[in-house]
């Protein structure tokens, strides 16, 4: 399909027809070849206009939290309500063999059939921060097909995945019970960056949740003093974090998160703090972009790809430090006089 086909698929399409054009899309979007890119290119600005009306909620936690069981939950919840809901499932990506398993989506058995629902399992093909390469293009696809809630769901491997909350309009971390201390839960990264943390699989031991609760509101209002200016305390115009308790497996509690998400949303969007948001993140995705066209331009320039397979073998011999061989490659490229190499 050409990008004129695809963009019609997306936009007048449908249900059936636009499912299969959003697939192909994204697909287009994660190549790598530069036809494929230009293409991508092309229809990523024939959709931009009608972009930028869904919600984006982001969706962290480490592994067994119960991310996907929740997504689930919350999915079939908003669509109750009368909303279509997009979901894009980052999975891991082997460093072994460079594969992923893509198993999300299997976890979402109700949520996966359902036609109001679109779900899109994307590998981390190596990025960090608990996202793909192309998260950010595929949110627009969702968005241009008319998704009124995005969920974007990380990898979900620590205490480094503050991709996420770079993309989205709310982050929220899923937090177990017992999960160590609440000076533990602080040194989590993601924690001065959460808009809202959910205390998941309460129903297994509620003293432990509530206990937990207590001690994470604790050390966010701590954070809100000392820490993150979004997170101001004394205004009321702004929003505050909060710790929810949940059980996404029986579904108690989905109501009171989407009743925050909403209050978030209504705060943000009158105080301006969502726009700006935005704003920022545009900037931040274009020199993104700059940065890894700028680095696939260097492995492909001439001179690069004549002097790497020497200066690699030199560094792996220890004839030449590593930065210095930098040096020289990139003094290659911009038509310098290299430095010795021995």
């Amino acid at each position: 399909m050409t990008p004129q086909q695809l963009q019609e698929g997306i936009l007048h399409g449908a249900p059936a027809v636009r499912r299969r054009a959003m697939a192909k899309a994204i697909t287009l979007l994660e190549s790598t070849r530069a036809d494929h890119r230009t293409q991508g290119d092309e229809l990523l600005t024939a959709l931009l206009p009608h972009t930028g009306r869904a919600f984006r909620l982001g969706i962290s936690g480490v592994p067994g939290v119960g991310k996907s069981t929740f997504i689930e939950a919350l999915g079939l919840h908003l669509i109750a309500q009368g909303l279509k809901v997009a979901v894009l499932a980052i999975d891991p990506s082997s460093t072994v063999s460079g594969g992923s398993i893509l198993g999300d989506k299997t976890r979402m058995e109700h949520l996966s059939v359902h036609p109001d629902a679109y779900i899109r399992p994307s590998p981390s093909s190596g990025t960090l921060g608990g996202v793909a390469e192309k998260t950010r293009e595929a949110m627009l696809v969702c968005e241009a097909a008319g998704y009124d809630v995005v969920i974007i769901e990380t990898v979900g491997v620590g205490q480094s995945e503050i991709a996420v909350q770079g993309m989205t309009d709310m982050f929220c971390v899923l937090q177990l019970p017992n999960a160590g201390d609440d000076l533990q839960a602080i040194k989590k990264g993601v924690m001065e960056l959460a808009d809202l943390v959910v205390i998941n699989k309460a129903d297994i031991d509620p003293h432990a949740a509530t206990r937990a609760q207590a001690q994470i509101t604790s050390s966010l209002r701590l954070l809100s003093m000392h820490g993150n200016p979004e997170h101001a305390h004394h205004d009321e115009s702004l929003w505050t974090p909060k710790v929810i308790t949940l059980s996404a497996l029986k579904g108690e509690g989905v109501d009171g998160f989407w009743a925050a998400v909403q209050e978030f949303r209504r705060l943000q969007t009158a105080n301006g703090r969502l726009a700006a948001r935005r704003e920022r993140q545009s900037l931040a995705w274009m020199w993104e972009r700059i940065d890894a066209g700028l680095k696939q331009a260097f492995r492909q320039h001439p001179q690069v790809r004549e002097l790497l397979p020497r200066l690699q073998q030199d560094v792996t011999a220890g004839r030449i430090a590593a930065s210095t061989a930098a040096r020289n490659l990139l003094a290659a490229q911009s038509g310098q006089s290299l430095q010795a190499t021995i």
